[in-house]
């Protein structure tokens, strides 16, 4: 089906309901497989949207539910709020993705984002990297103006 690049609808009305607190809470990211059946955006609701249709990626080394995130710091860039996240590394898989979710382990494995990364990326016996956009007002991963 398809992946849309979003932050999910859920997490905006998760955030002003006191959901979640990303500088504390588990967040994590898992890989969403080629040709996903499923489709992923704004309306995801949750990691288990995604292997609830067997979306999840797989492969040599890579864990289900995938990696938590490291040093997540929330800033300002004017008056953006804005969430920088280290690029995620996932060591020594063999697998493809077409995208991946962002989620809040820590609050029921609600989703936060989807992210597509405009077709397949592979790694065989490698390391398979999510790089996360500069953290400003305009590409932030996570960001609410």
């Amino acid at each position: 089906m398809a992946i849309t690049t979003a932050l999910c609808n859920s997490f905006k009305t998760g955030i002003l309901g006191g959901v979640h607190d990303l500088d504390t809470d588990s967040i994590k990211m898992a890989l969403i497989k080629a040709t996903p059946a499923g489709t992923y955006g704004a309306a995801t609701t949750n990691y288990s949207d995604v292997t609830g249709n067997s979306d999840e990626a797989s492969g040599t080394n890579y864990t289900a539910g995938g990696n938590v995130l490291d040093n997540i710091s929330i800033t300002l860039s004017g008056s953006t709020a804005i969430v920088d996240i280290d690029d995620e590394v996932f060591a020594n898989v063999t697998l493809s993705a077409d995208g991946c979710i962002i989620y809040n382990a820590s609050a029921g494995n609600a989703a936060i984002s989807v992210h597509d990364f405009g077709g397949t990326k592979s790694a065989s016996a490698g390391d398979f990297t999510v790089v996360i956009p500069t953290a400003d007002a305009s590409n932030a991963v996570i960001r609410i103006a």
